[in-house]
């Protein structure tokens, strides 16, 4: 602790006189309209910024820096930079695609446009997790101006992490020795709140399914044959109602549902205020709130296929379609939570009516050990870079697959997972955000727990 005081003072030097450069080269990334999609945006722009990494990297001295093409047709970026001889190798992870920005007009300002506006950065990616990206640089260089690299360092830029295709996954696999490490860093998490220096203990996995509903050759008048005509659009409305209960809490046949979080507790009142729950409206579920994010299984519906009702015609559908997003906990094998929402939805089903259920995505959830010299190294840090406060505990309702495929491949290795995706952030909706001083402080953590671990491994 008396080491983390006396590397402080300078290393936040570094890193204040860094956050201008921090500020531009995130902007140029958000300018990137990085969605691992080509449906909805070019694939060229992807490309574009697994190119800026790549040549940034090599700009700051890395070796082996490679554009590798993995098997979902996306593109990650990997460079490494030696340390002193024996040296631990630590493997900083970010990924640099972005979810799409929904509705652009509901922004207050240009989705793809850094914009500073009340203390933040607003822009689609500035917390998931282009600033993950320029929080690792911002540690790298800070340590670099006061003694140089302590460790060995590896760094993996994903393409794909939001579309939870896997193709870094089956290129780990595939490439075993690439990303071997002692310690990994996932900079894709985030704290409980601002200022709070927190590390994520679990992940909740995710299954991803497309289900189709088909009852009619094609679209018949509903004045016609409304009232006898099975209509695919309420026969799928039906089937998503059934994967919740009264109270709103996922009841998918056969997973359980009432699992308990055990650590930090996540107050009602502040969650309602975080989540930006309208006056009135209830929470959905039972159970603590930590509980529904952290310890049980939730379902989704990201989206339906059906008439928008600007243009509708009076017609009872033949067809309708849904995407269903379903959050497993620790605990529960991913592949196993989709057998059962699709055997769920197949049951469900009304009137015969036809049912294909379609896998689009997947990934296992994480338990991560929070014993391990890693995180007594990353708990110092966290205390000396946000000014005393202890580093807490929690869990993540959201997934990142990768870190299961590194668990697996290289079981010795310690992995944290710690980031700048606070509830103020709000990733994955509009008017997305990151703040310069979590930014700032996390940058100084990272650089301070580098110094850390090396002295931990050698010890």
């Amino acid at each position: 602790m008396e080491q983390d005081q006396a590397l402080r003072a300078p290393l936040a030097r570094s890193v204040a006189a860094l956050m201008p450069r921090a500020k531009a080269e995130l902007a140029e990334l958000v300018s990137y309209r990085s969605v691992a999609d080509p449906r909805q945006f070019p694939k060229s722009e992807c490309e574009k910024a697994a190119r800026w990494i790549a040549d940034t990297l090599t700009a700051e001295g890395f070796a082996d820096v490679a554009v590798l093409d993995t098997p979902d047709g996306t593109q990650s970026v990997y460079g490494y930079l030696p340390g002193p001889a024996g040296a631990p190798t630590v493997l900083l992870y970010a990924h640099y695609d972005v979810q799409p920005p929904l509705d652009e007009d509901a922004w207050l300002s240009p989705p793809f446009e850094l914009t500073e506006r009340d203390g933040r950065w607003y822009g689609r990616g500035a917390a998931d997790c282009k600033g993950g990206l320029v929080m690792h640089l911002t540690a790298l260089r800070a340590l670099r101006e006061n003694g140089g690299m302590p460790v060995s360092v590896k760094v993996i830029a994903e393409g794909s992490e939001e579309q939870g295709t896997g193709g870094l996954e089956r290129y780990a696999e595939a490439h075993p020795e690439l990303l071997a490490a002692d310690a990994i860093v996932i900079g894709d998490t985030g704290n409980f709140r601002v200022g709070l220096p927190t590390v994520t203990a679990t992940l909740r996995g995710m299954t991803l399914v497309e289900v189709t509903v088909e009852t009619l050759e094609g679209n018949l008048h509903s004045g016609q044959f409304g009232g006898a005509a099975p209509d695919a659009l309420a026969a799928l409305i039906r089937m998503l109602d059934s994967l919740r209960d009264e109270s709103g809490a996922t009841v998918v046949k056969g997973l359980d549902a009432e699992a308990r979080w055990e650590g930090l507790q996540y107050d009602e009142e502040q969650f309602r205020r975080d989540a930006k729950v309208l006056d009135g409206v209830e929470l959905t579920g039972t159970g603590s709130v930590a509980d529904r994010l952290w310890a049980r299984p939730a379902v989704t519906v990201l989206g339906i296929d059906c008439p928008p009702v600007i243009g509708a015609t009076p017609s009872v559908q033949a067809a309708a379609r849904a995407l269903v997003s379903l959050r497993v906990p620790p605990g529960v094998d991913a592949a196993e939570a989709q057998r059962a929402l699709a055997a769920h939805l197949e049951s469900a089903a009304p009137w015969g009516a036809r049912v294909t259920v379609c896998l689009r995505g997947q990934g296992q959830p994480f338990r991560a050990d929070t014993s391990s010299p890693a995180y007594t190294a990353m708990s110092d840090a966290l205390r000396a870079a946000y000014d005393g406060a202890a580093m807490e505990i929690a869990g993540q309702g959201g997934s990142i697959p990768l870190c299961n495929t590194l668990a697996s491949l290289y079981p010795d290795a310690e992995i944290l997972l710690i980031g700048l995706s606070e509830p103020e952030a709000q990733i994955h909706a509009v008017n997305e955000s990151v703040s310069p001083e979590e930014l700032e402080r996390l940058s100084v953590a990272e650089a301070l727990f580098l110094a850390n671990y090396a002295s931990v491994k050698s010890a």
